[in-house]
């Protein structure tokens, strides 16, 4: 077994070669019955953004939860790090559809939670979370409760407890899918500068064609039932994005291309019905 050293953040085996911060090797997952997905194989790299995209029931929630530890997976091997995933660990941090805040909780009190459950003294939480608070824009709301804000603010506040603990690995699960379609056109492009500020290993999934190939570096196409790897499509669109990037050409042939590949089992079950 070859040992494994840090090197600026990023994990490399002895012999120099850099290794993913995630790999995931002939991955399945099984409840009863019903297989979800089989022989997922996937790297993810130190800084890279990965979006995973899919019809719906294709298993791209549970893939995710499987990263961060919250699910076994029932077939194959998933490492974070280079170190076997079995249970959630350090240095991962999830942001979840529909927020998961306490609401019982302040928006302060939520984005302190994991400082608190990993013991740092309290000068160093307030700090942390008056950094992360102004990071998303959430200045001026410290005191509120979740139910006294907007959800795009709620979901701001996930993602500030998502960072406050300053995660290599940040995973979201259709982190804008439950707010509305101009407030999540304004926090695609917030968490793209927090990205370019904090660039973190992130992996998310989406229902968006547009939102996936704005954001990725690469999309994982699932598809299947069980569903596997279908297409892994390269997002060769330059950084730092912003609205713009929305304009350019290479954007419509990318968002078409993956477009064409999901849709593609839907032309044809409806042209076989209409036979």
């Amino acid at each position: 077994m070859r040992a494994t050293i840090e090197t600026e953040g990023e994990p490399v085996t002895a012999s120099g070669a850099a290794q993913p911060r995630i790999r995931i090797s002939r991955a399945g997952m099984r409840y009863d019955a019903i297989e979800v997905f089989r022989d997922v194989d996937l790297e993810v790299g130190d800084r890279e953004v990965v979006a995973i995209i899919g019809p719906s029931g294709c298993g791209k929630t549970t893939l995710l939860r499987c990263i961060d530890g919250l699910l076994p997976l029932t077939a194959g091997e998933l490492r974070v790090e280079g170190e076997p995933v079995r249970g959630p660990r350090e240095g991962v941090a999830m942001v979840f559809q529909h927020f998961g805040l306490f609401p019982w909780k302040t928006v302060a009190q939520n984005v302190a939670y994991g400082l608190k459950m990993a013991g740092q003294r309290p000068d160093a939480i307030a700090a942390k979370v008056a950094q992360c608070i102004k990071l998303v824009g959430l200045a001026g709301f410290e005191h509120y409760y979740p139910h006294q804000v907007s959800g795009g603010m709620q979901q701001r506040c996930g993602l500030a407890r998502a960072l406050a603990v300053e995660p290599r690995v940040l995973l979201m699960d259709e982190p804008f899918g439950a707010v509305d379609a101009q407030t999540r056109e304004i926090l695609q492009f917030e968490l793209l500068k927090i990205w370019e500020m904090r660039p973190t290993t992130m992996v998310f999934v989406t229902h968006s064609i547009d939102e996936a190939v704005l954001m990725g570096d690469r999309i994982v196409v699932l598809k299947g039932r069980p569903s596997g790897v279908h297409e892994m499509v390269e997002v060769d669109l330059p950084r730092p994005r912003s609205r713009a990037t929305l304009t350019l050409p290479r954007f419509a042939q990318l968002r078409e291309h993956v477009w064409s590949t999901l849709m593609a089992d839907a032309i044809a079950a409806e042209h076989e019905v209409r036979q």
